[in-house]
């Protein structure tokens, strides 16, 4: 008898489906996390990463590869104020960043690094509301992570973070060092950029978070090219 009662419990386990989009999340780590890096910003004063960072300021941001190898996008107030940057791969190694430019009316930065870091695949359309998508940041300063959730809103402006919007709302945990990071489709497609947390109190997640959307990065990253002469 206990047997077959632990057949039937199996059996039972077996047949519970997966939760929604969870077949979905490893293949989106798979392909876009190679392309999403670790922003280490010196703060003024200060001769090592992270140390002096401003108050409600993660000392870590994130960053991803866009456009071309090694050209790295981030969220502006990562590194507006840094003496110097460091970016980390996926495989642990350092190296020195150029600040290309920062824009920060939409809070974007361009950094480029001498590792050809393979740029992310930009979706060719803005997801729906209720799609599934993930972010891949550095949440913490505790290294890449990946978290997921639904797009809660497609187009967001008007929120008062930026003198330049056009987020993506998810809900999908962000916190702190996530800023910077990429917010991603089902198939590791790039469709946002992490840039804001909605909280009164903290800069813990709360379930309301922003990203800066891929149509809205392409423009800025591409004005900043211009702008510097690179592109």
């Amino acid at each position: 008898m206990f047997k077959s009662v632990c057949l039937m419990a199996l059996t039972f386990a077996v047949a519970l489906p997966l939760p929604a989009g969870a077949g979905h999340a490893e293949k989106a780590w798979q392909n876009a996390a190679p392309s999403v890096v670790i922003v280490e910003p010196t703060w003024p004063g200060y001769q090592r990463p992270g140390f002096g960072a401003p108050k409600g300021t993660a000392p870590e941001g994130s960053g991803v590869a866009v456009l071309e190898p090694g050209l790295i996008a981030t969220a502006a107030h990562v590194v507006a104020r840094a003496t110097s940057v460091t970016v980390r791969d996926a495989d642990g190694a350092r190296y020195k960043a150029e600040i290309v430019a920062i824009d920060e009316a939409s809070d974007l930065a361009l950094l480029r690094i001498e590792k050809p870091v393979a740029p992310l695949e930009i979706a060719a359309r803005r997801p729906a509301t209720g799609a599934h998508v993930c972010v891949i940041g550095n949440a913490f300063g505790l290294g890449l992570s990946l978290t997921c959730g639904v797009v809660s809103a497609g187009a967001r402006s008007g929120i008062g973070f930026n003198a330049v919007e056009d987020f993506i709302q998810t809900d999908a945990a962000v916190n702190p060092g996530a800023s910077g990071g990429a917010l991603v489709d089902e198939e590791g497609r790039l469709v946002g950029l992490i840039s804001a947390i909605f909280t009164k109190q903290s800069d813990a997640n709360t379930g309301v978070n922003f990203a800066v959307s891929a149509d809205l990065l392409l423009i800025r990253v591409k004005t900043m090219l211009q702008r510097t002469g690179q592109k």
